[in-house]
């Protein structure tokens, strides 16, 4: 028998994601089932819905309406069932989530059994990646970002604003000295991180009340952040990372704090969904879940502050910070 809802499902889906094959894995369907499904959609609505070719799929002018219609009665659906079964039993089915590397170690991973325990019949399947992920193209139901939003045609909550620092190790400041001003740092050396595009990621700083990007020169530029810390740890360059990454390194003196006075600009952390699952019972139990963790992270450690060692409390009998008639340093190989 024709299943007129789980065709509107798979067709959104192929919509989305461009592509039978990447539709069908997300649904846990075989590929031929999916595009029997289409034909079948086709043929009991009389009209052609896709173009397909071997690169791309179109959609025809009744398929781009039949679309638009699909995404709303699924969402007026999605919200319904988010009603009448608000409850933790009333959450099922697959979940796609996609996490920064870092993010996930330190925030969702070391808590995602107490996701498992709220909701029993979630099956969740999480992704790390750094990159840029397409969430409709990789049907991917849910991600967390960290930094400014690009895509506009997703749905994102903010959860509130990490607290950046600028820190290097005391082996760093033993060889080179220590910053003490914004106007010290091109003469020292930091590690790079690596954006999505390849390009190295300045080293920013608030004064005066603006955002001032500054270029530090460098050896070594890398695109995770667990290696990034690893090379600052090492006395590699000063690195720029949220405190509460590096919280324990500074609570043990592997980290030093520098040019405290003037820190980074703090950077969003953010849900992301695509429009079409903004009222996914899945993806709202998820975000709500996410978001109460990280309230122990976006707040402001005040009494952290307290404890954290900084380079300028640390410099006794450390060599003297870096002038302008001492240029014989060599970056840490």
């Amino acid at each position: 028998m024709f299943n007129r809802f789980q065709a509107m499902v798979v067709f959104t889906r192929i919509v989305e994601t461009n592509s039978f094959s990447r539709a069908a894995v997300s649904l846990n369907l075989p590929r031929a089932s999916a595009s029997n499904i289409i034909k079948s959609l086709e043929a009991h609505l009389r009209v052609r819905l896709l173009y397909r070719t071997t690169r791309r799929i179109n959609l025809t002018a009744e398929g781009a309406q039949y679309y638009e219609r699909c995404v709303q009665i699924l969402s007026d659906l999605e919200e319904t069932e988010y009603a009448l079964t608000s409850g933790a039993s009333g959450i099922h089915g697959t979940l796609r989530i996609n996490l920064p590397p870092a993010i996930g170690r330190t925030v969702i991973v070391p808590r995602i059994h107490e996701f498992c325990s709220m909701y029993p019949q979630v099956d969740l399947r999480i992704g790390f990646s750094d990159r840029r992920v397409d969430l409709v193209q990789e049907g991917i139901d849910c991600a967390i970002r960290v930094g400014l939003l690009e895509d506009s045609s997703l749905i994102a909550r903010q959860f509130g604003h990490v607290e950046m620092l600028t820190s290097a190790s005391p082996r760093y400041i033993q060889r080179h000295g220590c910053p003490l001003e914004i106007d010290d740092l091109p003469r020292h050396f930091a590690v790079h991180l690596l954006s999505g595009s390849g390009r190295n990621l300045d080293f920013n700083f608030v004064r005066n009340g603006h955002a001032a990007e500054i270029r530090i020169p460098g050896t070594v530029a890398v695109s995770d952040v667990d290696a990034y810390i690893r090379c600052g740890l090492d006395g590699m360059g000063l690195i720029q990372v949220p405190a509460f990454m590096v919280r324990e390194h500074l609570r043990s003196g592997e980290l030093l704090e520098v040019i405290c006075h003037h820190r980074p600009q703090p950077i969003p952390v953010s849900a992301i969904y695509p429009a079409n699952r903004h009222l996914s019972s899945k993806v709202r139990a998820f975000v709500e879940w996410a978001g109460s963790l990280f309230e122990n992270y976006l707040k402001p450690q005040a009494n952290a502050v307290h404890r954290r060692r900084t380079a300028t409390s640390h410099l006794a009998g450390m060599p003297t910070p870096y002038s302008a008639d001492a240029d014989t340093r060599t970056p840490v190989t």
